[in-house]
């Protein structure tokens, strides 16, 4: 499994020999500028919630690439009124596609599109590969659900918010590893604007102490599972 970090929350992911790419704002997202949304692979796209900043280039994408918007039922139905490919999901369901088994879980936050209209429950995606499971969280604060994760999955890697204000801070960050049981981090939506900008040292320490490995991927930058 290969995970590529475009910046904010979006994410490439290589699985199974098909092209995900998860809650993608690229195009406005300055700290991106090099990377080139006409030239992503996408087989499938998931979303985790309605917001701009992890909606901005679903269309273009799915456009350039007939991929399957997979979402909740809302979103879902909002891409299938303007003629895309939907997969609608909800809360503790799951569907095996030919990537593997995707299970769409609870994530607290907030879920509307910039036109205003209600974007459904926001939700965390777990995927569990041939190989390797990672969780990715999506905006969300610490939840007691996330103790739920590894009754059913062994995660090889979480994927967590980490800028606080909008979503968990790093402290939240460190005990919601420790409710998945994962002490392999990548942490996301973070530095993209100044209500979430973190001191990158302090954060990798921080995890470090909490014997757990921190990643902060450089935008554009893969890691391999």
């Amino acid at each position: 499994m290969k995970i590529t970090f475009y910046g904010h929350a979006s994410l490439g992911i290589e699985v199974g020999g098909k092209h995900i790419i998860v809650d993608p704002y690229i195009s406005p997202n300055p700290k991106a500028s090099h990377i080139d949304v006409s030239t992503l692979k996408a087989d499938y796209i998931l979303i985790t919630h309605a917001h701009g900043d992890h909606i901005a280039d679903v269309e273009i994408i799915a456009k350039n690439t007939n991929a399957t918007i997979v979402s909740n039922a809302e979103i879902a139905g909002y891409y299938e009124k303007k003629g895309f490919t939907t997969h609608p999901m909800n809360h503790g369901g799951s569907w095996n596609f030919d990537f593997g088994k995707l299970k769409y879980v609870t994530a607290i936050h907030s879920s509307s599109f910039p036109d205003g209209t209600y974007g459904g429950n926001p939700g965390g995606f777990v995927i569990e590969g041939e190989h390797k499971n990672i969780y990715i969280a999506g905006d969300t604060a610490l939840t007691f659900d996330m103790q739920l994760i590894p009754l059913r999955t062994t995660l090889d890697l979480a994927i967590l918010p980490i800028g606080d204000n909008f979503t968990m801070d790093l402290d939240d960050a460190i005990i919601a590893a420790d409710f998945v049981e994962c002490d392999k981090i990548l942490g996301y939506h973070f530095d993209t604007f100044g209500y979430i900008e973190i001191d990158h040292k302090e954060a990798v320490k921080k995890f470090f102490e909490a014997g757990k490995d921190l990643m902060l991927l450089e935008i554009g930058a893969s890691i391999e599972l």
